[in-house]
This record gives C-alpha cells, structure tokens and sequence, in this order.
C-alpha cells in the first residue's frame, strides 16, 4: 500500500508536491459515514481512492506521468546503458533544468513501512536512499550520494539488511538505482521492493498474458458480465476459450486498443457474447461488440485482480470512454476491497460530493503564474464546511483549479468577426 508520495521538478512540477494517503483526523458525520472509504495499517487510517481535479494543462497527467517514470526506473534501470538519457523533463523555468528531480515513497509491503527515495537529473542518479521499520523504529538499509566522492565507499553508506552490499555498489553505475541492481543480483529486501513497484504498483490498465485473462474472466464471470450490462444492459452471457498457441506473444495496448491488438487476441483466445434478444446466438466479441464494450472488458479484468490482491492502480482521466455509471461501479469495487487503492485524475465533478469522498481523499491542481503545477487537498481548506455544495463551489473557481474563461455568446461573436 502506498502512505505517501513526494515529488520535485518533474515535468511542469516545479517545488515539491504531496499526495498523502494517510488519513486526516475528520470527525464530520459525512466522514464518519464513510467508513469504507479507508482501512487500517497499524494505528494509521489509510485512504483507499484519491482523485486529483484541475483544468486541462494544469499539470494533473505530469504528476502521473512523473509517478509512472519513477516506479518504472525502478525495474528497468538496471538495463540502461551509459548513453541513456532518462525519459522526463525537469521544470524549464528559474533555472530548474540544472537541478535534480526527486521522488520520495513512503509504503508497506508485507507489513513492513518503507521509506524510499531518489535525485536524479536527465542524464544521472545523485542520490538514493532506503529506509524500513522492522520494529516501529526507522532503519536504514543503505544510502547513496554521487557527490561524496568517485570511491564506492565514499559514495555509500549501509545498514546490516543487504548480503555483501558493497558487491552491487560495484556493479551499479551513476545510470542504474541501486535498488534494480541488487534485485537483479538476487539480494532479498531488494527484490523486494522491486517485486513491489513491478507487481503491486499497477501503472495503468494493462495486458495480460493469455493464462491470466482466461484465468480472471472464469473466476469473475458473474461480476464482468453485470459490468458489460452497465455498458450494454443487453449482454447476458459472456465464454472464454484458449485457441491453439499460435506462436506470438499478447501485448495489449489498452489505451488505444488497436485492430492489431484484436487481432492478436482474436489468435490466442474465442471470446463468445450472448444477448438477451437470443441467448443461444454467439457474437465475437472483439468484431461484433462496440469498443467501449471491449475496452471495459480489460478494465474490469485489471480492476479484478488490483482489487482482490490489494494492489495499487494509477489512472489517467479515468472517465475516457466509460460512463459515469461505470466509473462509480469501479470506485465501489475499491470501497468494497480490503486494502486495494486507486489514485486517478478526472474531470467527473459527479464525486465532489460529501457524502461520497472525504475531503482528504479529494485534491485540486492548479498552474501557477510561473507556469508551475501546484497541488493541494480539499482538507487544506478549513473554511469550507460539510454543508456547502462542492461541486457548485468548484466549478465556480473556489479552489482555483478550473480554466478561467470568457465564453460570453459576445466574446465569441468578437472572435468571429475579427
């Protein structure tokens, strides 16, 4: 589960920004009512969904983006060479493309607090540190500084957690975390931590491997057929059969779900609709049914498998090419889960509402004068009382995070006429 997430100078994200998951002390009845809305880790409540709102270019895609980035140098790094150059930009403004970028996580992992954390420029790591709470009290387990010195030994300092740890420092290059390349030499708390950003940490609605979209749909029949419902109330069965192994590997491209990814599922797997009109009539799925149908289909296979083994999902504008109903059936599948959290963005003002989302669990992001992205909670505004219409307030300007524009039928007659 993710506690905590810092970031700096990635993209248009200029000072450090926030997204605390740990949740507030809010002894509101509509907080109160919400009980599902978190779990507990130790003695800390911890939210399950947070949502980031804002105007189109206020940077809520750059704080997925750089999220994404991060977890990804975690288990890829090691693979990098020393002409990589590091796939992100830093702030372009006020001198920040000569400064490192950095990243902090706080998270557990089989019930162990981590604390995580990396500098980096475009063409270097500076820095790198872990840290871990075997027994309540903070631990290190090893720390990185590029600029002590040229010497491995001055560069790092370690705890007594990582079998001959200076082995790894050896073999871990100014382009490599070390974490990455001790997980690849098979040290334990390493691998870890790198299982944990690779299989926990979900970074978007993602492909399967053909074992495992036979394996979710059969044991989540009944729960994918009533959201195929949602999409088409006309759906009333749906049958998955492995074809022959055709030879060539399945790579689905769920974000733009392309007539070749059809047609490499369509090699390895039969997928059979039935509707109410006629159930005994088989349609193929992938050329009779619509693409949002299809795209569903996938989600809610990713959402089945983050929810049920309490991982993390990260969503960029969750609302693309779903129905509001659809995204609501999702949030309740996070509610109904023991641990599982999602963190999206998205332009549905149907969730600023109350009685639905903590205050805590909802955030604004807002460009700044200096073309900066800021991010803040819906918690930092005190003055703002449970009985206030939120979404009104919002989408009037109250927490400054919507497009500020003239669209009087006047201005836009000028604009014509000009």
């Amino acid at each position: 589960m993710v506690l905590e997430i810092r970031l700096s100078n990635f993209f248009s994200i200029k000072d450090e920004i926030i997204l605390d998951f740990r949740a507030a002390n809010i002894k509101s009845a509509n907080a109160r009512a919400l009980v599902d809305n978190v779990f507990q880790q130790g003695k800390t409540d911890v939210l399950k969904t947070m949502v980031m709102y804002g105007a189109n270019a206020s940077g809520k895609s750059n704080v997925i983006r750089a999220i994404r980035f991060c977890n990804t140098m975690v288990f890829r790094s090691h693979m990098h060479n020393e002409n990589t150059i590091f796939n992100f930009k830093p702030f372009k403004f006020d001198g920040y493309t000569h400064k490192p970028s950095k990243y902090f996580i706080r998270f557990v992992s089989n019930g162990i607090e981590y604390e995580y954390a990396f500098a980096l420029t475009t063409t270097q790591i500076i820095e790198e540190s872990l840290h871990f709470y075997p027994k309540g009290r903070i631990k290190e387990i090893f720390t990185r500084n590029e600029n002590l010195g040229k010497e491995k030994s001055e560069i790092y300092s370690f705890g007594d957690v990582i079998k001959r740890p200076m082995d790894v420092a050896e073999n871990t290059s100014n382009k490599t975390l070390y974490i990455s390349r001790a997980s690849q030499m098979d040290r334990e708390i390493p691998k870890e931590i790198f299982n944990y950003f690779h299989n926990t940490f979900i970074l978007q609605y993602l492909g399967f491997g053909i074992s495992t979209i036979e394996k979710l749909s059969q044991e989540n029949k009944s729960v994918l057929i009533d959201a195929l419902k949602i999409a088409d109330s006309d759906i009333v069965d749906v049958k998955i059969r492995s074809l022959k192994e055709p030879g060539k590997n399945f790579n689905a491209n769920l974000d733009t779900l392309t007539v070749t990814v059809e047609e490499v599922v369509q090699e390895r797997l039969q997928i059979t609709t039935y509707h109410k009109r006629d159930p005994q009539k088989p349609f193929d799925f992938l050329t009779e049914e619509s693409q949002g149908t299809i795209k569903l289909f996938f989600i809610m296979l990713t959402i089945m498998d983050v929810v049920k083994n309490n991982k993390i999902l990260l969503i960029d504008e969750i609302e693309e090419s779903l129905h509001p109903k659809i995204i609501e059936y999702i949030f309740n599948f996070f509610r109904a889960s023991e641990s599982a959290q999602l963190l999206c963005t998205t332009h549905n003002t149907k969730f600023l509402d109350l009685k639905r989302m903590r205050k805590d669990q909802i955030y604004f992001v807002n460009k700044k004068d200096d073309a900066s992205t800021d991010v803040y909670s819906l918690y930092d505004f005190s003055d703002f009382r449970d009985t206030m219409d939120l979404e009104k307030a919002y989408l009037q300007g109250r927490f400054d995070a919507v497009p500020i524009i003239n669209d009087s039928l006047e201005t836009i007659k000028e604009i014509f006429n000009e």
